[in-house]
């Protein structure tokens, strides 16, 4: 059986209780953060050399593009209602902390320990062959910097059972909490020139926007016309923010060293994950009807049964075709970034890389939809909490230096080994046949 008709056959089996919208965004917002990446990243054969740039500095204009490119939020969104959902079943099954815990963080570690894994093996590879450490680090920060969201959005699904209890008992105050805190951060930076406690806003923004998706899951969302005037109102702070205010354009990347909206996060993205939540639910009930065909459905099953693979690997998928066609004398390559030949064939681009992207997936997302052994002894609650923090140390370290090649190299070694150590302490890896 074809993956589209295996697809088709899950599609139709769907529980009519299952919001299908949920898993729609998820997908749609992955694919948007795939192409924003190809799109923005640019490679230049020139003279013989290649040139690698990034389209925001570029073409400066291209900044207000991150607006629709930037859909983290909706991701975290997603994870909240999705998490609510789970927290519901898991209470209903008496399942344990650490029983829903593992299950939660199994299918987000697998794929993540073969990407790894594939490029410490192809680093230090690279590293034998007499390549410039400086030239592997490089390929390979870029496509481990993706991984940056696991280790928060891990540490936001270990706090689930919490923050879920926070909101059924304060509502958006639990929401407003983290909120405000975020504001605080970013007032120190600009009234104080305080930076070093911004990047905990890692972890209240993406709290505070999570807190969202238990609203949605809880039906607290008000009417259409009543959230579009709320992501009217957010969008409007959002670009008083930018324009008014002392944030930059971009909502991805930082083409501006010295403040960034990303790294570390700023409230403008707390402002565009509410104009984002407000527009989407508004959206909600027309797209549901969409969804219930089953085309739009089948494509969003199929997508949705491989998206951390596809995620995980997409840059990497870039790199080495990039590698390829400068070894090829810069087949492809050629147009000027920002030229008109450039931007009529990013369609092309995309669309290619896309088609080398989809059958690597299809293959390597068997890891992904592997599911835990039924025999497998359930870890304690202290030990996959210590595992999985050592996970997301390991995993912040590895997105922001990537690999060298030099096994000796102590942040090298000591990031790959935090996410394996924190493997197999937390039993989702286990050395068992």
């Amino acid at each position: 059986m074809g993956i589209w008709s295996t697809a088709a056959s899950l599609a139709a089996k769907t529980p009519p209780e299952r919001n299908r919208y949920v898993d729609f965004l998820r997908a749609v917002s992955i694919l948007l953060v795939i192409s924003g990446h190809w799109l923005i990243a640019t490679a230049w054969y020139h003279d013989g050399e290649l040139v690698i740039g990034d389209m925001l500095n570029i073409q400066p204009w291209t900044q207000w593009l991150s607006w629709l490119f930037q859909v983290m939020p909706v991701f975290f969104i997603v994870g909240g209602y999705s998490n609510a959902v789970s927290l519901e079943s898991a209470r209903r099954r008496s399942v344990s902390y650490a029983g829903w815990l593992t299950g939660r963080l199994f299918r987000l570690v697998s794929p993540l320990i073969l990407l790894l894994v594939a490029w410490a093996v192809l680093t230090v590879t690279l590293n034998v062959m007499g390549v410039d450490p400086a030239i592997t680090r490089l390929v390979s920060q870029a496509a481990l910097i993706p991984i940056w969201f696991l280790s928060i959005y891990a540490m936001v699904v270990m706090l689930a059972p919490f923050t879920y209890r926070l909101w059924q008992r304060w509502g958006y105050w639990s929401f407003a909490a983290s909120a405000a805190v975020a504001v605080l951060i970013d007032i120190a930076l600009f009234a104080a020139d305080l930076r070093w406690p911004g990047w905990s806003n890692y972890f209240w923004i993406w709290l505070a926007v999570h807190q969202l998706g238990y609203a949605w899951r809880d039906g607290r969302i008000g009417k259409p016309p009543l959230l579009m005037a709320c992501a009217l109102a957010a969008l409007t702070v959002l670009l008083l923010m930018v324009l008014a205010g002392p944030y930059p354009i971009a909502m991805a990347g930082s083409p501006d060293e010295s403040l960034s909206n990303t790294l570390p996060p700023k409230i403008t993205l707390l402002a565009l994950g509410v104009t984002q939540f407000c527009f989407l639910l508004a959206c909600e009930k027309p797209l549901q009807r969409w969804l219930d065909r089953l085309g739009p459905w089948t494509a969003t099953v199929l997508i949705n049964s491989m998206i951390m693979t596809i995620y995980l690997w997409h840059m990497t998928v870039m790199i080495v075709v990039v590698a390829i066609a400068y070894l090829a004398g810069g087949i492809g390559l050629t147009p000027e970034p920002g030229s008109a030949e450039w931007w009529w064939t990013r369609p092309l681009w995309i669309a290619f890389l896309a088609t080398i992207l989809m059958p690597l997936a299809l293959l390597l997302s068997a890891v992904e939809r592997r599911s835990l052994p039924a025999d497998r002894p359930e870890p304690s609650t202290p030990r996959l909490i210590i595992g999985a923090m050592l996970i997301c140390l390991g995993v912040a370290l590895t997105a922001g230096v990537g690999f060298d090649g030099v096994v000796d190299m102590a942040v090298d070694a000591g990031a790959f080994a935090l996410v394996m150590v924190g493997a197999l302490l937390s039993g989702l890896v286990t050395l068992r046949r």
